[in-house]
């Protein structure tokens, strides 16, 4: 019989499987300074710049150039998030909220324009311009952006900012494995652009650079650029970057573009919009993004959506062993149906099972005497076999041992999911605690719902029709009840 390998935490500590992708390339998402607006959650008073601060950063928005048609329909405030967008008047549903133009962003033209833009060349994006953020910052006074700096927070609540003692909330979850990954991955890039970069140039990085600092690019980037502008579109948009979060807007597409500043004119603009009507004195919010799992809200922005089902998710990964004596063309049969040796599948809570799950858990668990289905015969057509039961040995070894994960995986955690519910209803919890209990009562839930629905199949076995069944009914040697038809010359 087959092994079968099954793992409950991410295969890459780089990477959030609902996407599919490695951290450099889903980097950077949606935007804003610390999005807690489902909690209603204020931010502790140091960590929201002072009035003057913002006085400072509106005049030199206003300044630069970025107001073309006074006055501007909102403000940045101090919110229940942090930062934040105020309407200074009521606005209809696709108002232009503001339009900021592209000699205000910073991106990677921004950099290679700078001092430090040639020892930057070949550098990732988000590499480039964090050490740009962090050289600027440097410079203080001497700084064209300082007003924009000035008002970027020193953290947010992302668990890459967490003590030891409050990341050890998340025992067992997904995302404390997740963190520790992203953690070492910008240490390992900080190190490259160290070595590399920042002390061969010390001429131009005079006040010493360390790992702290560049994680809080690192989290500033993430926390603040746009969905669809990411990798190499990398950019930050003062003021419109200050929007927060709504879970009620459900349209993410419509609120913002990029587009020429006139008719005739080459100069681009970012130019943001209401996704809903506004009063007077109420801040403006737009969706971040609706795919994303609590998991990736916290990770990106440092909040969740405690009581959105549709965010609570848990990835299995299912792998097909080298040590597996048919590895070879059960490689080939996943790679022919659009998959590979490892698979990830994202449960999410109170929905079905990903439709490729069960096919692909019984071409890893197939053996004995159910390998017939591997031989080149049954190429064109095996897949098609494995999205029904093969074998009643083959559908109970994926119930038991997917029940056994389950099992195990729930074991890591400290809290029962009745616990949680319990601290939660309590109340008086800060931030980081609400969105560690959130996160680990979300798995713990799917792990549950999950392990039901293989027990719930595991009891069904017997009522099954397995591939024998239905090959004999095809050959019309069986009844519709299952029983054998003997055929006797007369």
């Amino acid at each position: 019989m087959a092994l079968l390998h099954i793992s409950l935490h991410p295969p890459s500590p780089l990477s959030f499987q609902r996407s599919s992708t490695i951290i450099p390339a889903l980097f950077f998402s949606r935007h804003s300074s610390a999005k807690l607006h489902q909690r209603g959650i204020k931010l502790a008073a140091a960590a929201l710049p002072s009035e003057s601060a913002i006085a400072d950063f509106w005049r030199w928005f206003r300044e630069r150039g970025a107001l073309t048609q006074p006055p501007l329909p909102v403000r940045p405030a101090v919110v229940p998030e942090g930062l934040g967008l105020v309407a200074e008047r009521d606005m209809l549903r696709n108002e232009v909220v503001v339009e900021v133009p592209k000699k205000l962003w910073i991106n990677t033209n921004t950099v290679a324009a700078s001092e430090i833009g040639p020892v930057t060349l070949g550098l990732k994006p988000w590499v480039a311009i964090a050490l740009f953020l962090l050289r600027e910052k440097a410079m203080g006074a001497a700084s064209l952006w300082r007003p924009y700096l000035d008002i970027l927070p020193p953290e947010t609540d992302s668990p890459i900012f967490w003590s030891e003692e409050e990341l050890s909330q998340m025992r067992g979850t997904q995302l404390l494995n997740t963190t520790f990954g992203v953690k070492e991955y910008v240490q390992n890039e900080f190190t490259k652009v160290e070595d590399e970069v920042i002390l061969p140039n010390k001429h131009l990085f005079q006040k010493a650079i360390n790992s702290a600092d560049f994680l809080w690019a690192f989290g500033i980037l993430r926390s603040r650029a746009f969905s669809r502008l990411r990798g190499d579109k990398l950019v930050l948009i003062p003021l419109a970057d200050l929007i927060n979060h709504n879970s009620s807007i459900t349209s993410e597409d419509t609120c913002w573009e990029i587009k020429g500043k006139g008719l005739f004119s080459r100069e681009l603009i970012f130019s943001l919009r209401t996704p809903a009507s506004v009063n007077t004195g109420e801040q403006i919010y737009i969706q971040y993004d609706l795919q994303k799992s609590n998991a990736e809200l916290a990770l990106d922005y440092g909040f969740i959506e405690s009581n959105n089902k549709s965010r609570e998710l848990y990835t299995m990964t299912l792998e097909i062993s080298e040590s597996d004596p048919f590895y070879g063309d059960k490689l080939d049969i996943a790679e022919s149906n659009g998959l590979g040796e490892t698979a990830y599948f994202d449960i999410v809570l109170d929905r079905p099972l990903p439709p490729l799950m069960l096919p692909y858990l019984r071409l890893v668990a197939l053996g004995g005497t159910d390998a017939f289905l591997l031989e080149s015969l049954f190429r064109n057509t095996v897949w098609g076999h494995l999205e029904l039961p093969v074998s009643r040995a083959n559908e109970e070894m994926i119930c038991r041992v997917i029940q056994d994960s389950c099992t195990s995986a729930l074991s890591y955690y400290q809290t029962t999911v009745e616990e949680d519910e319990k601290l939660m209803e309590r109340g008086g919890l800060d931030p980081r605690s609400e969105i560690a209990i959130g996160i680990r009562s979300g798995e713990k839930k799917v792990l549950l719902q999950i392990e039901q629905v293989f027990r719930e199949r595991e009891s069904e076995l017997d009522t099954l029709e397995y591939y024998q069944e239905r090959r004999l009914k095809d050959l019309g040697l069986s009844g519709e009840q299952g029983e054998i038809i003997f055929w006797e010359s007369k």
